[in-house]
């Protein structure tokens, strides 16, 4: 590699641009003399700053440089050292910018055993009901604080005491409903993680999909579609046709695929007559239709068995 001496808009200081040997042999006493190379250049770092590169002979650090960095004082006549340090050039082989892990994070990544916590804040998410500090009305605490006097809206207290339970019995209440209605979690997902959601789905099990512009009909029509719960019930289903790309996966109502259940009825097999015994009518047959002279006289049974 040819040295090269780069230099910035500033002229460089004649008395540090001519130190080249002072910084090798700084280099060399900070890496040692076998991973120096040869002098590449220089640039002006400001009044009387000037950094010299030296090419090093690490395999591993192919297109790197040591850049060694002088200066000298005002009116004096040597130049002192300033840093060393090992910087990549144009040509180095560089780590990427780091990412953080939340997004570099793709869908399918995560594996058995693996966690994936969801931060405090996150938008997807918005607080729920648990009802974690309600009793349920089945309970058996449920039951000890209703053992009030009968007739009255009191409870006794285990040190004695008469409280009112007419609202803790309506929170009750409202936690086994909620538990019901798939509340009872700390939290539900926000508007922003339906619309996520939705998307997801839509895009890959939606109407505008190849598969659905093919389709026959709709999936909100078939009857292998198999309808979900809450507000995205108003327009994603599961689809449960073994037969079918999207089976156990969530589909838009507006998706459709070749196997819809009224895509095309196969009629019933033909099922034959049963078979007619005729006991009433006789059927002539010839006994010996070569005493005939090969043709065949029409006979009934009783004169055959005449002639036998």
């Amino acid at each position: 590699m040819t040295a090269a001496t780069t230099t910035r808009s500033r002229t460089p200081d004649r008395v540090c641009a001519e130190a080249v040997e002072f910084a090798r042999h700084a280099a060399v006493d900070a890496v040692g003399a076998a991973a120096v190379g040869e002098h590449l250049g220089l640039d002006v770092e400001g009044e009387r700053v000037v950094t010299h590169y030296f090419a090093t002979t690490e395999r591993a650090y192919r297109g790197w440089r040591w850049a060694v960095t002088v200066t000298r004082a005002a009116r004096a006549k040597q130049v002192t050292l300033d840093e060393t340090v090992l910087l990549p050039g144009q040509d180095a082989l560089i780590a990427p910018e780091w990412v953080p892990w939340s997004e570099r994070l793709r869908p399918g990544d995560l594996g058995p055993g693996d966690l994936l916590p969801s931060e405090a804040d996150d938008l997807r998410l918005e607080p729920g009901y648990s009802g974690d500090e309600e009793p349920a009305p089945n309970s058996v605490l449920a039951e000890d604080r209703l053992s009030g006097i009968a007739g009255e809206d009191v409870a006794i207290e285990p040190d004695g005491g008469r409280v009112q339970v007419a609202a803790d019995v309506e929170r009750a209440q409202i936690a086994s409903v909620a538990d019901e209605l798939g509340m009872g979690r700390p939290r539900v997902l926000s508007r922003l993680g339906l619309n996520l959601a939705a998307d997801r789905w839509e895009k890959e099990f939606g109407a505008h999909s190849p598969m659905a512009q093919a389709a026959p009909a709709a999936c909100v029509s078939c009857g292998f579609m198999v309808p979900l719960g809450g507000s995205l019930s108003q327009a994603f289903g599961v689809c449960s046709n073994e037969f079918s790309p999207a089976d156990g996966r969530i589909i838009s109502l507006a998706y459709g695929c070749g196997a819809h259940s009224e895509a095309a009825v196969m009629p019933a097999p033909a099922v034959p007559a049963a078979p007619v015994l005729d006991e009433f009518s006789l059927e002539p047959l010839p006994l010996h239709p070569d005493r005939s002279g090969g043709s065949v006289e029409e006979s009934t049974p009783a004169e055959e068995l005449g002639h036998s």
